[in-house]
This record gives structure tokens, C-alpha cells and sequence, in this order.
């Protein structure tokens, strides 16, 4: 009932919700009103606007991991978050609303650890684009209504299964345009992608995720995934840690700092 409460809000309320930025736009049609029409001129992992990197100047790393959903990707990759929790390493979630519907129970007891923050992924893991354009196969959404959708009902799945509301979006795929970077402002979203390309979607050697991190320099985010068990990302994250320790780093939560 909350959820439905919320979206019915969210949809079809004529008021702002109120934020610490009076000008922010935030129901569906004012977001349809402001942003349609607007022709992109980006379209990729880094585009204006999408944060990468720590904002300071210490020793410090943010690993994050998305868990992607879908029928090939709404595993659970139970042996990293396990070593993660015991070695006490704090990380920042990446979840769709794919993985969501698959695994609502883990969300939960994930969500409930102070070490991992749960952000927003997309309610379908889709690139977001203001005209349909696709990214590794996937066929992104096609225009303003659907990047709402995307964004926000995803944010209101999580905010109703946790009790908090995400403030940081990485988009499926990581790709985007620069107007969807615009309208997940607008919805109160910082837009986070990654300096470092800790395991290219699961695919990568434990010897190739171990490299990745070790060649990570200072207040770098670190892209991963948690859906994917069957991959060699947990043992290259396990063989990578004890070393980014000896050499003085300390991970961190994305919120921990600002972004840049």
C-alpha cells in the first residue's frame, strides 16, 4: 500500500515534493514538460554531468557492485558479499528492479547491513536514453516518460522494500545521455559511474580483477558485480584486497565523500 501511495503521488500530484532545492522538478509531468523535445548530443559512460571519482585526495577506494537482473543475471553471488562482511568491507549496491523481484529477501538482509549502501540501477536495467538507444545489445528507454519509469519507480521499489530512498543512480549498461543525467538530477539522483572497470560485466579472470584493482589509483570507484557467481570476481576481490591493504588503502562507501 505504501508503494502504491507513493507512485499515485509521484505520477499524478500537482506539487513539488520538497527538497533543499526549491526549483527541483520532480513529478512525471513536469518532467515530461521540461525535458521532451530536447535533442541529445552524449551518449556513453561518461557523459556531462555523470560522476566517477572520489572528491578527495585519500587513500581511499569505493568498490561497488551492481546486480543487473534479468534472466541470465538475477544471480547471487553469495561468497563475495560473505567475504566483504567478514573482512568488514563496506560497498555500494548497484540493484535493479529485475534482481529486486527475483531476490526481495536478500535485498532486505543487505540492506539492513551498515557496511553496503542499496542504490538505484534501473527498474529494468535499461541504458538511459532520451531516444532509444541501445548499449551492449540492450535496447535502451525511448524517451522522457520511460526514463522516469526507469529511474523512479526503481527508487520507490527500493524505498518500500528498505525504508530508504537511494540518492545515487548508475543507469543499465552504465550508458547514458546527457539529458537523462538532467532528469535524475531533477528527481534528486547523482548520477555515478566509474574510474576503474573492475571485472568488464563478470567476465574477467580472477587474474584480470585482481590486476584492475591493484592499478587502481586513490579515490577511484570500482565497478563490479554481484549477480554473477559463476564468474572470477569474488576470488580476484579476495586476492586483491590483502594487498590494497598492505599499500594503505581504506574502502569506502560512495557517500563517504563527495563525488567528481
Amino acid at each position: 500500500m505504501i508503494l502504491k501511495f507513493l507512485i499515485y503521488v509521484l505520477l499524478f500530484s500537482p506539487w513539488t515534493i520538497e527538497s533543499a532545492q526549491p526549483q527541483e522538478i520532480r513529478t512525471k509531468e513536469q518532467i515530461i514538460a521540461k525535458f521532451s523535445g530536447r535533442v541529445p548530443q552524449e551518449w556513453g559512460e561518461v557523459v556531462k554531468g555523470v560522476k566517477i571519482g572520489l572528491n578527495t585526495d585519500q587513500k581511499v577506494l569505493a568498490l561497488t557492485f551492481d546486480a543487473c537482473g534479468g534472466p541470465k543475471g538475477s544471480d547471487y553471488d553469495e561468497k563475495l558479499i560473505q567475504y566483504l562482511e567478514k573482512k568488514k568491507i563496506p560497498a555500494t549496491l548497484f540493484i535493479s528492479g529485475k534482481w529486486i523481484d527475483a531476490n526481495p529477501n536478500i535485498l532486505q538482509t543487505l540492506s539492513r547491513d551498515p557496511l553496503f549502501e542499496i542504490e538505484n540501477h534501473g527498474l529494468n536495467h535499461k541504458p538511459c536514453s532520451t531516444i532509444g538507444r541501445s548499449a551492449f545489445g540492450i535496447k535502451g528507454t525511448k524517451n522522457t516518460r520511460e526514463i522516469f519509469n526507469e529511474i523512479e519507480l526503481n527508487g520507490l521499489k527500493l524505498l518500500n522494500l528498505t525504508g530508504r530512498k537511494p540518492k545515487y543512480y548508475r543507469p543499465g549498461t552504465a550508458y547514458s545521455d546527457e539529458i537523462c543525467v538532467e532528469i535524475a538530477n531533477a528527481l534528486g539522483y547523482e548520477v555515478v559511474n566509474f574510474s576503474v572497470r573492475g571485472d568488464a560485466g563478470a567476465t574477467y579472470s580472477k587474474k584480470e580483477v585482481r590486476e584492475a584493482l591493484l592499478h587502481s589509483a586513490p579515490a577511484s570507484i570500482i565497478l563490479m558485480h554481484m549477480n554473477h557467481s559463476e564468474g572470477q570476481t569474488a576470488q580476484g576481490v579476495m586476492e586483491a584486497i590483502p594487498e590494497l591493504r598492505k599499500r594503505g588503502f581504506r574502502f569506502v562507501k560512495v557517500s563517504d565523500f563527495g563525488l567528481r
